[in-house]
């Protein structure tokens, strides 16, 4: 009688088993699903605030690596580490849930911050720079040449995948949300030719060089995404009017 143990390898050498096959029934049924679990809240997020999906999973990594209930020390919660001022704001804004841990509503808060320091500055790494500092630090440092923490240089150094930011070249520096563009504004509602969401790219600025002898967790409580603030105004524009529907969204 045939050893058990060799009957599934004389299948094999005859043809009536792949190896594909009998592997296959080493790997658990849910294992695709489980390496994204999340990904059904990342793609809704992605569609309803226009932002590449790609945004979501690099700072969702960056962040929290992907835990759920992670808590830093300055308090920032979730996948994407919003801070509770923060949370606050967006979601009352984007009718989001009470709690703040929930993956589908931190993961909405999280792209509705990145699309609006996005729109804030205009370019990606900007748009990053600003969700590590908080958009009224980058502020200062784009007004003031106030040195970014070392965490955001670190920060920034790690999402090279979505953005040309590199320890080597230039921030991408905009120029400061103004309160009173709004009087110089134009009467005319811009067209869907002249009004897309990718703004002439504003002149560069070089990062400044990093205080060493700051506390890395006492700037982060200071000023990581509890700029609540910028979310009150809305982003800077040329005119008075929203651009007519039809632009794309951020590539």
């Amino acid at each position: 009688m045939l050893s058990r143990h060799l009957f599934p390898a004389i299948l094999l050498l005859a043809g009536f088993a792949s190896p594909g096959t009998v592997l296959a029934q080493d790997v658990p049924a849910n294992s695709v699903a489980a390496s994204r679990p999340y990904a059904g809240q990342v793609a809704e997020a992605a569609d309803r605030f226009g932002i590449p999906e790609a945004w979501i999973w690099a700072v969702m990594r960056v962040e929290s690596a992907g835990r759920r209930t992670a808590i830093s020390h300055a308090g920032a919660m979730g996948l994407m580490q919003i801070m509770p001022s923060t949370w606050a704001q967006l979601r009352a804004r984007h009718r989001l849930g009470s709690d703040p841990f929930d993956p589908r509503d931190n993961i909405m808060a999280g792209a509705a911050y990145l699309r609006a320091m996005y729109d804030r500055y205009g370019n990606v790494t900007a748009m990053l720079a600003a969700y590590n500092a908080g958009p009224g630090r980058y502020d200062q440092f784009l007004s003031r040449g106030r040195p970014l923490p070392a965490e955001t240089h670190a920060y920034l150094t790690r999402l090279t995948s979505i953005s040309d930011y590199s320890s080597a070249v230039r921030v991408v520096a905009a120029t400061p949300a103004d309160p009173h563009a709004w009087r110089r504004a134009g009467l005319f509602v811009r067209t869907a030719s002249t009004a897309g969401l990718s703004p002439t790219p504003p002149p560069t600025g070089m990062v400044a060089a990093s205080d060493g002898a700051r506390d890395m967790q006492s700037e982060r409580a200071q000023t990581v995404h509890d700029d609540a603030s910028a979310l009150q105004s809305p982003a800077p524009t040329d005119t008075l009017f929203v651009p007519h529907a039809g632009t794309g969204r951020p590539q």
